[in-house]
């Protein structure tokens, strides 16, 4: 029975993986808000949306917890194919793997401490424009590696906020049954 839930949590694992990795590869987010379109940038987007689906389903425990592995596991899953099929040698794909596991990782922790933090300021406020904004400051550091587009952060940072609170309304059942709905960049950041 253990092995169903398990197959079935994989199966719904990679069709929401699949569907953060479309939301994140949206052209204006690479054109608009000066995304590097690169290898490294595109992980970096595709990670970010990872983490908010992740984050949504780990507040429901304990079908939400398996979903979240599940779309965790599809992502490195498919970053081993992927660096397979750019030719990375076998003796080398875990090792990167495991780096861009690490990287994933630092990233989620810095993202859910910077959404965590009680922003508390109305529109308007520096923290809404992108100033002294823990998001946008991680956001600027981990997407752009520290040499942002200008303005890119602070709307980047106001997309997620806005993300995260469209993916909180979703209904568990909704997200369990393989569906869920990514805001585009214009919905989010009018």
């Amino acid at each position: 029975m253990f092995g169903f839930r398990r197959r079935r949590f994989e199966r719904v694992g990679f069709v929401l993986y699949g569907r953060a990795v479309t939301a994140a590869r949206v052209p204006s987010l690479y054109r608009d808000l000066g995304v590097p379109d690169t290898l490294d940038g595109r992980f970096d987007l595709v990670g970010l949306y990872v983490f908010l689906l992740v984050r949504r389903l780990e507040v429901e425990p304990p079908a939400g917890h398996h979903l979240a592995q599940a779309v965790f596991d599809a992502m490195f899953s498919d970053m081993d194919v992927t660096l397979r099929e750019l030719g990375v040698g076998d003796l080398s794909v875990g090792k990167r793997v495991k780096a861009m596991w690490e990287a994933f990782h630092g990233r989620a922790r810095a993202y859910e401490a910077a959404l965590s933090a009680p922003v508390g300021s109305p529109v308007g406020s520096p923290v809404e424009r992108g100033e002294d904004d823990p998001l946008a400051e991680a956001l600027a550091r981990n997407v752009w590696r520290g040499k942002p587009a200008p303005g890119g952060p602070a709307v980047l940072a106001r997309l997620v906020r806005a993300e995260d609170r469209h993916l909180a309304s979703q209904p568990l059942a909704e997200l369990a049954g393989g569906s869920v709905a990514f805001l585009s960049p214009q919905e989010a950041v009018p």
